[in-house]
């Protein structure tokens, strides 16, 4: 099965769930054995609970975790993690173009922008080299307003509640 008609989805906003949103619609995907790649922005740290499970998953999941362990400083970010963020870009325009994926996830792309690791523009040219057939995903808190217009579909999680106020730390099988 290919798609037909794939469009530009944003899963942004403060609240919990971007990535999880992202990798349900995987699931969904796989399930009707349409091959996805999840590239992730920011992520070096690790394993996560979806790193453990994609090979279960292959040959119709594949996730590629870029960037270093521990936080990206968004004042001054170390060049180390631009560099990392810009190599996730091109991995994410060969996943787009090469005509592998059905349905590609650019997981905190959003974030990388935010914190300047790549630019709104960079972005930009690659949601419009999107292929018809392709579904593309792009997740992260603060998407960029140019971004945001340039996709078909904007979900904003909203924080109404979060277990992190009370001192609960992310758990595993949960949150990684």
């Amino acid at each position: 099965m290919k798609l037909e008609q794939g469009l530009i989805q944003i899963y942004t906003g403060n609240g919990k769930g971007k990535t999880t949103a992202a990798l349900g619609l995987a699931l969904r995907a796989v399930g009707r054995e349409l091959k996805v790649c999840m590239i992730q922005f920011m992520k070096g740290g690790g394993p996560y609970g979806e790193h453990l499970a994609a090979p279960r998953l292959a040959p119709f999941l594949t996730i590629i975790q870029t960037g270093r362990e521990g936080w990206v400083n968004r004042d001054n970010p170390d060049p180390e993690d631009k560099r990392l963020a810009r190599g996730a870009l091109e991995l994410a325009g060969k996943a787009l173009g090469g005509g592998e994926y059905d349905l590609v996830i650019l997981d905190e792309v959003n974030g990388a922008v935010a914190f300047g690791l790549v630019t709104v523009d960079e972005v930009l040219a690659l949601m419009e080299r999107k292929p018809a057939n392709v579904e593309l995903v792009l997740t992260g808190r603060n998407a960029d307003e140019r971004i945001i217009a340039a996709a078909d579909l904007v979900t904003e999680m909203r924080e109404i509640k979060h277990y992190y106020r009370k001192g609960i730390p992310s758990r595993v099988g949960i949150e990684k």
